[in-house]
C-alpha cells in the first residue's frame, strides 16, 4: 500500500541546485512587499523538484486556502475524465442534458450550445455577476439568463458555465464532483482528505468557486498538468485532454481585459502573455502557473485583488528566474527568503472598562435595509460569502471574557454559535469555528484603542479577508463598526473595473456603479446594540 511519502514532491537542497535563482525569488519577494501585495504561500518547482516554498504567518502547510476560480480547472479536469470515458463528450447539446428547460417555442442558440461551449467560455448566456445565490434553484438562473450572443460566436468569463459543468457529472454519474474526482485525481495525486468545496442548495460543486485546498495540493495538480497528466511515474489524467485544455482555443481579447488575460482561453484554463505558459487563475490572485519552455511551476496564493499587478510583478521575474542548474551552492545566493508576518494588534494597556464588559451580553439590533439587500453584517466579510448559498450574517448575542494575555468573543450568527480566543499581548491567537457553512481557523488578536473602544480582528486562514471590527461602549449602549481588509473601498473599485470590463453600455455601466457604491456604503453601516 502506497504511503502518503510517496505522494510528496522531492525537495531541492538549495534553489540553484535546479536552475532556479535564490536572488531572483529575493527580489520577486521585494516587489511584492513594495506593492503592499499579501502573499500567503509561494512554492516554485523545477525539473520536478521543490526548489521554494514559504507560509506567511499565520498561514501554515496543513491549512487548506479557498481558491476562487481555480476551481473552474479542477471542474475542467472532471469533464476532461468524463469525456475519456464516454460519459459525455464535446459534442454532447446543453438542452439533452436539460430537456425540462427546453421552451415551447424552439431556441436556436440554446439547441447550437454545447459542452464544449460551457468549458470555453463561449456558450452566450449572460448570467448576471450579482446573481442571488441564496435562490435555490441556480440551474434555472442559468438558463434564464438573456442571451449575449449565439453559441461560440465570442467569449465571456461566466462562472455559470463551469457550475453547469459540476451539474452534469452529477446528472450523468450520481457522484458528486469530489467523489467523482477522488479515486481519478485526488487519491493518485496523495490527498490524504476529501477537499471541500462550497454547494448549491441541492449539494451540487459551485463548480466555478468554492474548492478549498492546500497549496501543496495545488502544486501536486499543477505539476501534474506540466507532466501531461502524469505524476508519480503513473498516467493521472488523460495526456490528450491535458494538451487540448491547456491550449489556445478561443479567442478571449473581445473582453479588453489586461495582457495575460486576453491572449487566449482553453477548458477553463487561461493562456499568459509569456510564451508557452498557462495558468489556473483565481480571484484574489490564487495561481498555478506551467512554464512550459523551462520545466518549471509557479504556484502562489495572496490577498491581492487587482490580479493583473500580482501578474505583472510575478512575470517581472519570471521566467527570467530559471537559470541553468548548479551541483554546489553559489556563496553569493540569497539566504533570507522568508515572507514577512502578517501584521498584528500591539499590545496595548487595558480598559478598566474590561471589569464592566466581562461576561455581559450584548445585543445588537437587525439591520433590515442590509438582511433586504442579502448582505447582513458578519464576521466574514463579503468577499468570502458573496456567491455563497450561506452568507452568515446578523451578529447577535456577544459576549467578550478577559484573561490575563488574551480574551475570548462569543457570539451568534443564524444557527451558528461561535467563539474566539484573540490575542492582546501582540501576537494572535488560533480558534475553530464554523461559519457560512464552512470550517474555518480563526487567527484573531484584539486591543483596547482607548478605555471604551476595544478593537477585534479575525482572519479567516482558510480564505483571504480579515474582518475588523470595534466596539465603542458608552454606558449600556454599545456601537460596533464592521471594516475589511482589503478595505471596502478598495473592492468597490476592483468591481467597478470589472464592470467596465464586462458591461459595454455606458448607461448600465453607471446604474452598475451607483448600485456597487450604495451596497459598500452599506454593508459596514454600524450596528447598534445594548448590555444585558
Amino acid at each position: 500500500m502506497a504511503k502518503k511519502a510517496d505522494f510528496e514532491l522531492p525537495r531541492a537542497k538549495f534553489p540553484e541546485e535546479v536552475g532556479v535563482d535564490s536572488k531572483e525569488i529575493k527580489a520577486l519577494i521585494e516587489d511584492f512587499e513594495a506593492n503592499e501585495d499579501e502573499v500567503h504561500s509561494i512554492q516554485i518547482v523545477r525539473h520536478g523538484k521543490v526548489a521554494y516554498e514559504r507560509w506567511r504567518y499565520p498561514y501554515a502547510p496543513e491549512i487548506p486556502h479557498t481558491m476562487y476560480s481555480v476551481s473552474k480547472s479542477f471542474i475542467s479536469i472532471a469533464m476532461g475524465f468524463a469525456i475519456d470515458e464516454g460519459i459525455v463528450s464535446l459534442d454532447t447539446k446543453v438542452a439533452d442534458l436539460f430537456p425540462e428547460f427546453r421552451p415551447k417555442t424552439p431556441d436556436e442558440n440554446l439547441e447550437a450550445m454545447t459542452v464544449y461551449h460551457l468549458l470555453s467560455m463561449s456558450a452566450g448566456k449572460n448570467v448576471s455577476i450579482l446573481s442571488d445565490k441564496q435562490k435555490p434553484d441556480w440551474v434555472k438562473q442559468f438558463f434564464e439568463a438573456p442571451w449575449g450572443y449565439k453559441p461560440g460566436e465570442s467569449w465571456s468569463y461566466i462562472s455559470e458555465n463551469t457550475y453547469l459543468c459540476s451539474v452534469i457529472i452529477k446528472k450523468l454519474t450520481g457522484q458528486t464532483v469530489r467523489e467523482f474526482l477522488k479515486p481519478r485525481l485526488f487519491d493518485p495525486l496523495g490527498y490524504n482528505r476529501m477537499p471541500f468545496w462550497e454547494c448549491d442548495k441541492q449539494g451540487r460543486e459551485a463548480g466555478g468557486w468554492g474548492l478549498f485546498i492546500t497549496t501543496d495540493e495545488l502544486t501536486k495538480f499543477t505539476v501534474c498538468l506540466a507532466n501531461n497528466g502524469v505524476y508519480n511515474g503513473k498516467q493521472v489524467i488523460p495526456a490528450w485532454y491535458v494538451e487540448q485544455a491547456t491550449s489556445n482555443l478561443v479567442d478571449n481579447s473581445v473582453a479588453n481585459r489586461s495582457a495575460h488575460s486576453s491572449v487566449g482561453y482553453g477548458f477553463f484554463f487561461w493562456q499568459c502573455a509569456c510564451e508557452n505558459t498557462y495558468r489556473a487563475d483565481g480571484m484574489f490572485s490564487q495561481f498555478g502557473i506551467v512554464f512550459k519552455d523551462y520545466d518549471a511551476q509557479f504556484i502562489i496564493t495572496q490577498s491581492e485583488i487587482f490580479e493583473e499587478k500580482s501578474r505583472e510583478i510575478i512575470f517581472r521575474h519570471l521566467p527570467k528566474m530559471f537559470i541553468n542548474e548548479m551541483k554546489k551552492e553559489p556563496e553569493d545566493a540569497c539566504r533570507d527568503l522568508d515572507l514577512s508576518p502578517l501584521p498584528c494588534l500591539e499590545a496595548m494597556p487595558r480598559s478598566p472598562y474590561e471589569s464592566t464588559v466581562n461576561g455581559k451580553l450584548i445585543h445588537f439590533k437587525r439591520n433590515n435595509i442590509l438582511n433586504a439587500v442579502g448582505f447582513p453584517v458578519s464576521m466574514l466579510t463579503i468577499p468570502v460569502t458573496y456567491m455563497s448559498a450561506d452568507k452568515g450574517g446578523n451578529i447577535d448575542n456577544v459576549v467578550f471574557r478577559f484573561g490575563e494575555n488574551t480574551c475570548t468573543m462569543t457570539w451568534d450568527e443564524g444557527p451558528c454559535h461561535n467563539t474566539i480566543e484573540c490575542g492582546m499581548d501582540g501576537d494572535i491567537r488560533k480558534s475553530k469555528i464554523h461559519l457560512a457553512g464552512i470550517d474555518f481557523t480563526a487567527a484573531s488578536c484584539a486591543a483596547w484603542l482607548d478605555e471604551t473602544t476595544l478593537e477585534v480582528r479575525m482572519r479567516p486562514l482558510e480564505s483571504i479577508c480579515e474582518r475588523r471590527i470595534t466596539l465603542t461602549f458608552d454606558g449600556d449602549n454599545v456601537t460596533l463598526k464592521p471594516t475589511s481588509m482589503p478595505s471596502i473601498e478598495t473592492m468597490e473599485e476592483y468591481v467597478k473595473n470589472y464592470a467596465a470590463q464586462m458591461i459595454s453600455n455606458e448607461r448600465l455601466l453607471g446604474v452598475a456603479g451607483k448600485a456597487v457604491m450604495r451596497i459598500n456604503l452599506l454593508v459596514e453601516a454600524p450596528l447598534d446594540g445594548k448590555m444585558i
